[in-house]
């Protein structure tokens, strides 16, 4: 059996055909579910998330018949199984059956190798993959942007990877008309205009060239007041001149640094034993999902330590860095980290250089979560204000922890996003 949810939400036997789902908030669980499969997800979540976090009354019992009728079309297939756990319901199944994650496995084989023929092959592969928007038809709107807006990101990011492997293979011409269709779809990607500047001043035809930056220029001027990037402004001045360009440096922006921002662990730290093995449990305890871990408590109660401590204790557990971030969510002395000052602190981090940083909070986010697809990283968010604040810094890839502490409950945080609370006491 396999399971699509990059476009419409659909069950495909393994003769072929296709298993009904004729109810949307059926296919919107099993979408949910399939997201992260081996995870158990909890039933006030999941009634939050069906109903755009305004359940009525009797949403566990209508859950209850979403999950029946999802059972019963899933009835017959093998090494698949729903059931509930732990207070919420764990869909089982090999996620090489989910197409979600084979386009996430192949971006990650696509950004370790050099060879341009091979990484437009993978990445080809993973966008045909794609049949409409994710949970196309089964996620309201709203509900989408929240769970898959990473997701959209991952796929504009590998059409440009695509292209750029495509350009340097030498294929301009017939690149044109895909590059024109997402220009004009994304008007302020400065790198797709990049690639649409360089393939048609590639096949003669410079004053179209010239016209892709005049338009990007005027609309990022219209719409944000900024100018293009000055490696852009440099493109454009060298086909002014009509002189030969310089390789284009490929989109994927995969850096090799390996962050170590944890700040120093205390000595002779003590105490806090109970809170310490429930931390290692929920690593050990991890599948293919993202474990977010919500520490809170009072004032001065230890929650920056523990974390500090703990992430000291684990953090050979991810190879590929730690990163650490002071949200200032209840600092007398200055204003909270906005999420977008946090996000392009986490860029910087990570060695993305400035002009290679798109313009807009969803497309930074969706970078800096393509960035840590395959990778091991430990995110620590300290001090957290409220749910709103940490959300776009919250990982996508199942091989991140993100390990949040603030003095409110977050209890957005583990009813929506499936944070596990670990509260402190004096």
């Amino acid at each position: 059996m396999q399971f699509r949810i990059l476009g419409p939400v659909e069950i495909c036997a393994d003769d072929g055909r296709i298993v009904p789902l004729a109810r949307r908030q059926e296919r919107c669980l099993l979408g949910i579910l399939l997201l992260d499969p081996g995870r158990v997800v909890p039933a006030d979540r999941l009634c939050a998330l069906l109903w755009d976090d305004n359940p009525p009354e009797q949403a566990r019992a209508i859950l209850r018949s979403h999950i029946t009728r999802v059972r019963a079309a899933l009835a017959g297939a093998r090494e698949v199984a729903l059931d509930f756990q732990q207070g919420g319901y764990v869909l089982h199944a090999e996620p090489e059956t989910v197409d979600v994650h084979r386009f996430r496995r192949l971006l990650d084989r696509a950004g370790t190798t050099t060879d341009a023929g091979t990484r437009e092959r993978l990445l080809r592969q993973a966008l045909a993959l794609w049949r409409g928007p994710a949970l196309d038809g089964a996620a309201t709107p709203r509900l989408r942007t929240r769970l898959c807006a990473d997701l959209e990101e991952q796929r504009l990011h590998a059409s440009e990877e695509a292209i750029a492997a495509g350009l340097v293979l030498g294929r301009h011409r017939e690149l044109l008309a895909e590059l024109a269709d997402l220009t004009g779809t994304h008007p302020a990607r400065e790198h797709l205009a990049e690639l649409h500047m360089r393939a048609l001043y590639a096949t003669g035809r410079t004053a179209e060239a010239l016209a892709a930056y005049t338009r990007l220029r005027t609309h990022l001027a219209d719409q944000l007041g900024l100018d293009p990037a000055p490696a852009l402004q440099r493109l454009h001045r060298s086909i002014l001149r009509r002189e030969p360009l310089p390789d284009s440096t490929p989109p994927g922006t995969r850096s090799d640094v390996r962050p170590a921002q944890l700040p120093p662990d205390l000595p002779g730290f003590a105490g806090r034993t109970g809170q310490l093995e429930h931390l290692d449990r929920l690593l050990a305890g991890r599948t293919s999902a993202v474990v977010i871990s919500a520490i809170t408590g009072t004032a001065g109660v230890g929650k920056t330590s523990l974390a500090i401590h703990w992430a000291h204790r684990v953090r050979d557990r991810f190879p590929d860095g730690q990163l650490y971030l002071n949200l200032r969510g209840f600092d007398p002395a200055g204003s909270a980290v906005t999420p977008a000052e946090a996000v392009r602190g986490i860029l910087d981090a990570l060695g993305v250089a400035p002009q290679r940083i798109p313009d807009g909070l969803d497309a930074q986010v969706g970078l800096y979560r393509s960035l840590l697809s395959g990778k091991r990283l430990l995110i620590l968010l300290d001090n957290a204000r409220d749910p709103e604040q940490v959300r776009p810094l919250l990982p996508g890839s199942p091989g991140c922890l993100a390990v949040v502490t603030s003095r409110n409950r977050l209890t957005g945080l583990v009813a929506i996003d499936g944070a596990q609370p670990v509260p402190l006491d004096l």
